[in-house]
């Protein structure tokens, strides 16, 4: 009897603790928000539930499916990463690229 009375007051409620963290942990996601390219490079446009964005940057002919040539660090809009990539990989001449 005192087994049981254990498992109640002291490992059920350790193991919920545990299940709802490992929940709240799964339910931060990235979400794709948009594709495009320019110049040689192709990318997706990434968003986090902390409000920031980044981007994925693939040279144009790579196989869609291998890894990166490279990940930015994160934007706080997605106007700022697409001129990111406008400028320096799209070779685009914005205004905003002197900056």
């Amino acid at each position: 009897m005192k087994l049981i009375q254990i498992l109640k007051v002291a490992v059920i409620p350790v193991l919920t603790v545990l299940s709802l963290l490992s929940a709240s942990n799964k339910a931060l996601a990235d979400y794709l928000t948009s594709q495009g390219s320019g110049g040689d490079y192709r990318y997706e446009l990434w968003s986090t539930d902390n409000n920031y964005y980044y981007l994925k940057v693939w040279r144009y002919e790579a196989n869609p499916e291998s890894d990166p040539y490279t990940t930015t660090q994160g934007f706080a809009s997605s106007r700022e990463a697409l001129i990111y990539f406008d400028c320096n990989y799209a070779d685009k001449n914005l205004p905003e690229c002197s900056q």
